[in-house]
């Protein structure tokens, strides 16, 4: 259903003032938005400046979801860094739309620990043939070779796992060394049991020929070996929490500490949505309805529930949870990198995080640093089962026998945030369970998912957003399909700045989301 004039006309009315809607938060809006993530709130600023207001629901206390910026004793910092680099100039331009002047330039330094050595990331060849040696570099170029001569002699043959997506491209000797222990100690699972599709999507465009290429000439197009980018100044929450102001400026209120409890439907229609704030519940209805929950989640919410198949495919999509251990460190300067990836098997930390080199604002103290611990988990593993207080010891152990802190009293205090599924899975029977569910959801004529949880791929904040900007202009009348959204790269690239034109009430029909009397 396309948002008619009237229905602006009502909804406005209803949100002229955001202080007067704390008192009366139920009744009907023009969307209703589940979740105040990056994809979220990004649906609700896009539907605001066409003039359509809307209600976001939040179960967090804060905005961001992953995005965000938690702060402990004053030191900021991110759930994973969120670099600010896009191609999809729409997005670019909300960011600047935001925050203006308030973004910083960082250079980007990121290296991988592997085996007691660090190599810098992108490949640096005088520095990995020194930490590696001529032989084992003279052994990684033959297995190269011979990948290459496989694709050659069998240009058909399937590359279904993520093993065989990076062996064919980089070889068999690479991957063993520089992606399986890192990207099994992520997922949790057998890199023979990841499908390529995340592979594809995440490290597109690169091969060991372009590495070395770039290692000798230097590279300015790709994205993964960019030499600087923007960052607010206190982090990337500082974006969301923005946002959200600017929403509550025009009368469209973002309720936190609200969880949705029920999603009704009436045949191919969501009809109301049941949520609980402060030990109240809440009725809100909308003539639209945008999800950046997981799409496992809002089936479950959905009333009458869904066929059982439906459910079965749900009960199947698996995600990858995640906790960081924040540790303020009594010296001011540790390493110059923004991360680094610890690639050694005998680690249990994946990643590490410096936030002072991310921004210095982000440590209150300049002669303390806090660095970021990240820990790939499930809910039902002994590490997510561990204490803060063991979590901290274990960072600190950790940081102490990595050779970048010189001893464990240097770590003085520290806290621990735990993520719920922070990554959707791409395992083995993924793709099957996702169609289920996105073919159920797209039969409702007024309901889109957004967002990476909300449509289960793995996507970087902008992509987020450019599904959200999609799902708006989808209620204000165009016609674009939000599921190609980085599958086809050239589906969001190709969006320039002059070629987003802003939608206006009076609109093509809509194709994708059928008019209802």
């Amino acid at each position: 259903m396309v948002l008619s004039e009237q229905s602006f006309a009502t909804a406005k009315v209803q949100g002229t003032n955001s202080s007067q809607l704390q008192g009366n938060l139920e009744g009907n809006y023009s969307v209703v938005i589940l979740g105040a993530g990056p994809a979220g709130l990004t649906a609700g600023y896009e539907l605001a400046k066409a003039g359509a207001n809307s209600v976001i629901l939040e179960r967090d206390s804060k905005v961001g979801g992953i995005s965000r910026t938690e702060t402990y004793k004053g030191y900021r910092f991110d759930i994973g860094g969120h670099r600010f680099f896009t191609k999809v100039e729409a997005v670019k331009t909300f960011w600047y739309e935001i925050l203006g002047d308030e973004f910083i330039k960082v250079p980007r330094l990121s290296r991988i620990y592997y085996q007691g050595k660090f190599f810098d990331y992108p490949l640096s060849l005088l520095n990995t043939l020194k930490n590696l040696g001529v032989g084992q570099s003279f052994l990684i170029l033959m297995s190269y070779l011979k990948a290459k001569l496989k694709a050659r002699i069998q240009p058909d043959r399937p590359l279904e796992t993520f093993e065989d997506w990076v062996t064919d491209r980089f070889g068999q000797r690479l991957y063993r060394i520089f992606f399986k222990t890192y990207t099994e100690k992520v997922w949790g699972i057998p890199c023979n049991k990841i499908q390529a599709d995340w592979a594809a999507q995440r490290i597109q465009g690169m091969s060991l020929k372009r590495a070395v290429t770039n290692a000798l000439f230097g590279s300015q197009n790709a994205k993964s070996l960019i030499k600087e980018f923007d960052y607010p100044l206190l982090g990337p929450g500082m974006m969301w929490e923005r946002c959200q102001e600017l929403l509550e400026e025009k009368g469209c209120p973002t309720l936190l500490n609200t969880n949705v409890v029920r999603v009704e439907r009436d045949g191919n229609q969501i009809t109301r949505v049941i949520a609980e704030r402060n030990g109240n519940m809440l009725s809100l209805t909308g003539d639209h309805y945008i999800s950046s929950l997981p799409i496992t989640a809002l089936v479950r919410k959905l009333h009458p529930a869904p066929p059982e198949y439906v459910l079965k495919a749900a009960s199947g999509l698996k995600y990858r949870d995640f906790l960081i251990v924040s540790i303020v460190i009594n010296q001011p300067d540790l390493f110059p990198d923004n991360w680094i990836y610890i690639h050694s098997p005998e680690f249990q930390v994946g990643r590490i995080q410096n936030f002072k080199n991310w921004s210095p604002a982000m440590v209150p103290d300049p002669s303390k640093t806090c660095l970021g611990m990240e820990y790939f988990c499930s809910q039902t593993d002994e590490l997510w089962q561990m204490s803060d207080a063991e979590l901290i010891q274990l960072a600190t152990r950790e940081i102490v026998d990595l050779g970048l802190v010189a001893k464990p009293e240097d770590v003085e205090d520290g806290c621990v945030i735990r993520q719920f599924k922070a990554y959707p899975v791409y395992d083995g029977e993924y793709r099957a369970h996702l169609k289920v569910l996105q073919d159920y959801v797209e039969s409702f004529e007024n309901l889109q998912t957004v967002g990476r949880n909300g449509m289960h791929r793995y996507n970087n904040q902008d992509h987020s957003m450019l599904t959200a900007m999609l799902a708006a202009k989808n209620i204000l009348g165009e016609s674009h399909d939000l599921w190609n959204v980085n599958t086809e790269r050239s589906y969001h690239e190709e969006f320039t700045k002059e070629e987003w034109p802003q939608s206006k009430l009076t609109v093509k029909p809509n194709k994708a989301l059928r008019t209802a009397s």
